[in-house]
C-alpha cells in the first residue's frame, strides 16, 4: 500500500475511535514540567468566565456534552480543549483547571491553572467589548496565585514550581474578528488604517506580556499562532459572498493570519537570541486548514464549515443552548459552535503540535 495511504488510515483509525478521551504520555517516571499555567482567550478558557459579568460563557449545555461526567465547565466546546491534552501528554494533570474556580485544593494549584477568558486578546479594547479579564488582568492574576502559594507552600517551593513549569499563550483571534473587523471597526482602524500597523500593536503588547511573565519567573512559553480565522463558520456567515459560494474561506480574512503568525515567529526567534527563557511557537494554522480541506476525505469528518450546534452558522456562547438543535454525533464536525472546535477536532490539532511538546519535554531532560 502507497505509504501516504496507510498514514491517512493511521490517522482516520486515531479521530475515529474514542483514543482522544486520554492523551497517552510518554513521560513516565522522566523530568516533566512541574506545571502548566495558560494565559489567552476561548481556546485556553476553562471557566473563568463562570466567575465574571460578561456574555462570553459556556457553563451550560450543550457545552460540555463529551466532557468527564457531561458537565458544562465553560470550556467552548463539546469536551477537552488543547491545553488540556497537551496538560494530560506531558503528564502534569488530566485537565487544566480554571484559575477563579473557588472550589480548587492547593493540590489543584500547586500543579497549574489557566488565567484565560474568552473574549480577551492583546489588544485592551477586544477585551472590554466582550467584558472578559483582560490579559493584564489575567497576569496580576498570576501574581495574585504566586502570593496564594507563598503562603500555602512557602516562597522558595513557590519559585521552584514556576521555574519549572509551562506557560502557554493563545489569544489574538478575537482581536480580528471581534474588534478590527467586527464592533470595534470604527474606533480601532481609524487609530491603524492597515492591518499591518495593528499587527504590529498586538505583537508589541504580545512582547510586552511575555516581558511580564518573565520577571514573574517563567522560563518556558508557548505562544499559540492564529488559526485560519476565514474560515470559522461565523466568519464565513458574515461574508455574504463566501456564505452563498459554496461556504468556502474567506482567504482574504485568513491571509491576515498568516502575516501576522508570520511576524510573530520571527518575534519570538529575536527574543529567544536575547533571552534565555526557552520559547517556542505552536502553529495552529496549518492543521487547522487541513481539517477544513481535507476533513472529509482523509481525516474522518462530515461536515467542516459549519458548527454542530443551532444552524452551525452563527450560533455561540449564550445562541448556542439548551434549545437549540444540536447534532447527535460531534466527532463527526469540525466545529462544535460557529467559531470553536470540537474536542475531535482539537485532538487532531494536538496531535500535530506534540512534536513541538516533545522537544519541551526534551529540554527537561537535558536540565
Amino acid at each position: 500500500m502507497d505509504s501516504s495511504l496507510v498514514l491517512h488510515f493511521l490517522i482516520f483509525l486515531i479521530l475515529t475511535c474514542n483514543c482522544y478521551v486520554h492523551s497517552q504520555s510518554p513521560v513516565g517516571n522522566e523530568p516533566k514540567p512541574s506545571a502548566m499555567f495558560v494565559f489567552g482567550d476561548s481556546t485556553a478558557d476553562p471557566g473563568n468566565n463562570n466567575f465574571i459579568r460578561t456574555p462570553m460563557r459556556s457553563n451550560f449545555p450543550p457545552y460540555g456534552r463529551d466532557f468527564i461526567n457531561h458537565i458544562p465547565t465553560g470550556r467552548f466546546t463539546n469536551g477537552r480543549l488543547v491545553s488540556d491534552f497537551i496538560a494530560s501528554y506531558a503528564g502534569v494533570k488530566d485537565i487544566v483547571p480554571a484559575y477563579l474556580d473557588p472550589t480548587l485544593r492547593i493540590e489543584d494549584l500547586m500543579t497549574g491553572v489557566s488565567f484565560a477568558s474568552a473574549g480577551s486578546g492583546f489588544d485592551p479594547l477586544t477585551a472590554k467589548l466582550s467584558s472578559a479579564i483582560s490579559l493584564e488582568q489575567q497576569v496580576e492574576y498570576f501574581k495574585e496565585y504566586k502570593s496564594k502559594m507563598g503562603m500555602f507552600i512557602g516562597n522558595e517551593k513557590t519559585t521552584d514550581i514556576i521555574k519549572n513549569a509551562v506557560f502557554m499563550l493563545s489569544a489574538g483571534t478575537n482581536d480580528f474578528i471581534v474588534n478590527y473587523f467586527g464592533m470595534g471597526q470604527p474606533v480601532t482602524q481609524v487609530m491603524y488604517p492597515n492591518v499591518t500597523s495593528y499587527h504590529m500593536l498586538l505583537l508589541q503588547n504580545l512582547e510586552q506580556f511575555i516581558k511580564e511573565l518573565m520577571s514573574e519567573g517563567a522560563r518556558r512559553i508557548a505562544m499559540v499562532g492564529l488559526p485560519p480565522i476565514g474560515c470559522l463558520p461565523e466568519v464565513i456567515t458574515l461574508n455574504k459572498d463566501a456564505a452563498t459560494n459554496g461556504r468556502k474561506c474567506v482567504d482574504t480574512m485568513s491571509s491576515v493570519a498568516i502575516e501576522y503568525n508570520k511576524i510573530l515567529e520571527n518575534r519570538l526567534n529575536t527574543m529567544q537570541s536575547t533571552f534565555e527563557t526557552k520559547f517556542y511557537y505552536a502553529d495552529i494554522y496549518k492543521p487547522i486548514r487541513d481539517l477544513i480541506e481535507f476533513g472529509k476525505s482523509k481525516l474522518g469528518f462530515q461536515e467542516v464549515n459549519e458548527g454542530c450546534c443551532g444552524s452551525g452558522y452563527i450560533e455561540a456562547a449564550i445562541l448556542c443552548n439548551m434549545n437549540s438543535v444540536v447534532c447527535d454525533d460531534a466527532s463527526k464536525y469540525v466545529f462544535w459552535d460557529s467559531v470553536h472546535p470540537t474536542e475531535k477536532a482539537y485532538y487532531y490539532v494536538f496531535t500535530t503540535l506534540r512534536p513541538v511538546v516533545d522537544i519541551v519535554l526534551n529540554d527537561y531532560k537535558k536540565h
